[in-house]
């Protein structure tokens, strides 16, 4: 007489357990999932951020559609150099990200005359840059400056020299602005041709 209500028993606790078990599974892919958010909020914030190429103020190290990840801890270390290509909110519209590359720093002085650039009177070679339109910056005749950059600024340059907008028109660029430094093309999308650039895929930005 007892042994349909120990197996409606039996069967009763075999119930509860899948339930708990179902509900602790549950549990895990929620805290799993609740955790690689945290981390990688902290990872974009604090150590690594990818960013989108927009215009071609960098060609030819940069190209338009190229997906970059950007260092944004590699500065609580040491101070930007020059060469760095950094990221940075653009000063007339902290809403806007551009990205250059740094020229010269804090006290030293900028001279540009024709296509070369002095730092402190001596020319700085310049491998990366281009000159696409001798009618603007860099065309025979041109000079801009001298001028001595603040302390704790910067004079930044897209490659592009003519075809970007960077000190020469909005001034010097305040450390606390910059995000981070670019480190290497993890994507690119040639959009007018609709198709991959494989051959950039983890490239490192000089």
């Amino acid at each position: 007489m007892n042994e349909p209500a120990r197996e409606s028993v039996a069967q009763s606790q075999v119930g509860t357990q899948s339930k708990v078990k179902k509900k602790s599974v549950l549990r895990e892919y929620a805290e799993a999932i609740l955790i690689a958010i945290i981390l990688a909020l902290l990872i974009r914030t604090f150590v690594v951020q990818a960013f989108k190429i927009p215009s071609g103020s960098m060609i030819p190290t940069l190209l338009v559609g190229d997906h970059i990840l950007v260092n944004k801890f590699v500065f609580r270390f040491r101070d930007p150099q020059r060469g760095d290509v950094i990221v940075f909110k653009y000063p007339w519209d902290e809403k806007r990200d551009f990205i250059k590359r740094v020229v010269a720093v804090g006290g030293e002085e900028v001279t540009m005359k024709d296509r070369t650039v002095f730092i402190d009177g001596r020319p700085l070679v310049e491998p990366y840059a281009i000159y696409s339109d001798s009618r603007l910056s860099g065309g025979p005749g041109y000079q801009y400056g001298p001028v001595v950059v603040p302390p704790g600024s910067y004079f930044v340059m897209g490659d592009n020299r003519d075809n970007s907008q960077d000190s020469r028109f909005w001034g010097y660029l305040k450390k606390e602005k910059i995000r981070g430094k670019s480190f290497l093309i993890y994507w690119s999308w040639d959009s007018e041709k609709g198709g991959l650039r494989w051959w950039r895929l983890g490239r490192l930005i000089p």
